[in-house]
């Protein structure tokens, strides 16, 4: 079996080793978010094994930044389980750290194609690594219908094209030695609606640049919240109720506020898989994940559920 790579595991293997234990150790795979230098009481969190990653939110200087990682990863590694730390560094409008790349949003970069992505995004695994990141939740990978919300935050109208450059900035991005998402699988392109906001159907998706980004050697798979009456045949109105990542996540996953459980083996004989990336639902929620979409077999592995509620300042 292969190992993660090396700039990945120090960070990453804690939380894919602990996946199929998660029923004993549930904080292996909660991330929860942080907007300001931590406290001792939520660095005490981290080292009490309640956190397996933070989400960093609000804005942050690179001095404060930087500090702010260290000490996270110093205790994180203080009882052997290493953090993920990640951002939402999309590009352009959509990012947290405006003092970093991308400079563009994904929707420049859909006209100014390949070669300026490929650049602004090594640009950005470069800013990040610096800085602690270990993940970063982009590339955007829907493909825009008309009216929808994401706008600028997609490459575009043509799938193909969204394809090629969600490929392109994972490669890159994932060379620089930060991980990639694909989001909002299985697409939120059609989406007029933000589902932070509202309960939101989409009746039409394209899943090809998914697809292509599993292919790529994506790390992360970021799971949307609509729902999707035309996949899901259950009948279920909450889309992730039913969602697997294609064709290889039999597992089922059950989140209630901020319990998780997953007995899947996150591992094969070709080596670790994506990770799957789930924003926490509402306390309404009820998430059952059940082997029903088709897509490439590499993509599957533990899921991470991302807390943004309440989010602390220290």
């Amino acid at each position: 079996m292969r190992r993660l790579p090396h700039w990945l595991a120090p960070s990453c293997a804690a939380l894919i080793a602990a996946a199929p234990a998660a029923a004993a150790s549930p904080g292996a795979t909660i991330v929860s978010a942080l907007a300001g230098p931590p406290k001792a009481s939520f660095l005490a969190r981290v080292q009490a094994g309640e956190i397996g990653g933070v989400i960093l939110v609000g804005r942050w200087a690179p001095a404060e930044l930087s500090a702010t990682t260290t000490q996270l990863h110093a205790a994180g590694c203080a009882i052997g389980r290493p953090l993920l730390i990640l951002v939402d560094q999309e590009g352009g409008f959509a990012r947290r750290l405006t003092w970093a790349q991308p400079d563009h949003s994904a929707a420049d970069l859909g006209h100014l194609g390949i070669g300026e992505t490929d650049l602004e995004a090594r640009r950005a695994a470069t800013q990040l690594r610096n800085a602690g990141i270990d993940v970063d939740l982009a590339p955007v990978t829907d493909t825009l219908g008309p009216g929808g919300f994401l706008r600028g935050r997609s490459f575009g109208t043509d799938p193909a094209l969204v394809g090629a450059l969600a490929v392109t900035y994972v490669r890159a991005l994932q060379a620089g030695r930060v991980a990639a998402t694909a989001k909002h699988f299985p697409g939120l392109g059609a989406a007029r609606e933000n589902t932070d906001d509202s309960v939101v159907t989409v009746w039409k998706t394209a899943l090809e640049p998914f697809i292509q980004a599993v292919r790529a050697g994506v790390k992360l798979v970021m799971v949307s919240s609509a729902s999707y009456p035309r996949l899901d045949t259950t009948g279920t109105p909450d889309a992730m109720a039913s969602m697997t990542l294609p064709g290889v996540l039999s597992t089922v996953v059950v989140f209630r506020k901020m319990s998780a459980r997953s007995s899947h083996d996150p591992t094969s004989e070709r080596g670790t898989r994506p990770v799957r990336v789930m924003r926490s639902p509402t306390p309404r929620s009820r998430v059952v994940a059940r082997n029903r979409w088709r897509l490439p077999s590499p993509l599957s592995g533990p899921t991470i559920v991302i807390s943004t509620d309440g989010y602390s300042r220290a």
